[in-house]
Parts: C-alpha cells; sequence; structure tokens
C-alpha cells in the first residue's frame, strides 16, 4: 500500500469516482472542432505478491471482459513501471503495470464503471489498490 497520504488520497479519487453524478468537474473552454470530455487513467499492478502475476494474456481478457464492454468506443493501453511503498512490509515494490486512458462524455454511468473495473481487477487479482484519475479535456477525433 502506499504512504497513509496517498492511501488517502487513493480512498478519495474512489470515492468521487464512485460518487457518479454527485460531483462534477468543469468543463474546459474547447476551442472548435474539439468538444468538452472527461480523460481517465487507470494504474494497473501486474505484481502478485512480490513476482509477475498478470501475463499480457491475462490482461487482454481482463481488458476484453470488463473494460471493453464498459467503454466500447475505444481505449489506450500502454505498458508501465510503477513503484509505491508497501506500508505494511516497510519497503519500495516496484512492478510493471498496465495503464488505460479512457475518454468519454461525462455521465454518472461512465463514472461508476471506472469504479466497477477497478473491483474487479482488485478482487480478480487480488490486488490492494487500482489508481483512477479523471480530469477534464478537450478532445477531437
Amino acid at each position: 500500500m502506499p504512504d497513509p497520504v496517498l492511501t488517502r488520497l487513493l480512498i478519495a479519487c474512489l470515492a468521487a469516482a464512485s460518487l457518479g453524478g454527485c460531483a462534477t468537474l468543469p468543463a474546459p473552454a474547447c476551442l472548435p472542432p474539439s468538444q468538452p470530455m472527461l480523460s481517465a487513467e487507470l494504474a494497473f499492478g501486474r505484481n502478485i505478491g512480490d513476482r509477475l502475476g498478470v501475463s499480457d494474456a491475462e490482461f487482454r481478457r481482463f481488458t476484453a471482459q470488463e473494460i471493453t464492454p464498459r467503454f466500447p468506443d475505444g481505449l489506450t493501453v500502454v505498458d508501465g513501471v510503477g513503484q509505491w511503498r508497501d506500508s505494511e512490509r516497510g519497503y519500495i515494490v516496484r512492478e510493471k503495470a498496465k495503464l488505460v486512458t479512457l475518454v468519454f462524455a461525462d455521465d454518472p454511468a461512465k463514472r461508476a464503471a471506472l469504479s466497477a473495473i477497478a473491483d474487479a481487477y482488485k478482487q480478480r487479482f487480488k490486488q490492494q489498490a487500482v489508481m483512477i484519475s479523471v480530469r477534464p479535456s478537450c478532445v477531437s477525433f
């Protein structure tokens, strides 16, 4: 787990994401043809215990089963390496990660879907946390 301050921040972010339409982010002033949307980034650690436990194939299956049905319009997956302080064991853990970026119109159901994805990952792969970051964006395709 991250240190206590980061843990509280992560819990606050997850709580805000799970509140759906209760809290809205201000829409940015976008220049055409861009539209105001939300951009979400989810960071998924891949270790289970002290070893790589979530393979590329397992993450592809998770994406197909949990993320794509909730965000069928598209997503981006990037490989990464992250680190966090395990407060239970008192040291820095470094691990491979998957970063998923989603762009969507602000919608309480989509916000709730972010928490559902994180919960599914934590349960399926025995993870302590999934980072969710949501911010307003100007987007055009």
